[in-house]
């Protein structure tokens, strides 16, 4: 049972996390349903985050399956903090976004 632990672990990381594909699978077969589980959960964390979504546009999906490749998902509210963490450090996060996350002085 161990050595099927273990593959199913591998195949999980290379299906959410760009890890080593276990032998015997079909690399295409797999890069195809992690690409799906990449476009479903950028549409979560686009719910998450209606105005940066239509502000990016089209850029949404690339700018975050780029983010997402190799990092697995925790949840989808870690996954939209991040997100737009990482859309402010490259400088990709639309200014109405900016304002809305900019850590309020009290």
């Amino acid at each position: 049972m161990t050595g099927l632990v273990a593959r199913q672990a591998a195949l999980v990381r290379a299906l959410v996390a760009a890890g080593e594909l276990p032998e015997g699978f079909d690399r295409h077969a797999i890069d195809t349903a992690s690409k799906a589980l990449i476009r479903k959960r950028s549409g979560e964390v686009g719910g998450h985050l209606p105005h940066v979504r239509a502000a990016l546009g089209d850029r949404f999906f690339a700018l975050f399956a780029a983010w997402a490749e190799g990092r697995p998902k925790v949840s989808t509210h870690a996954d939209a903090a991040a997100f737009t963490a990482y859309l402010e450090s490259i400088s990709e996060l639309p200014e109405r976004s900016r304002r809305l996350f900019r850590p309020r002085r009290i």
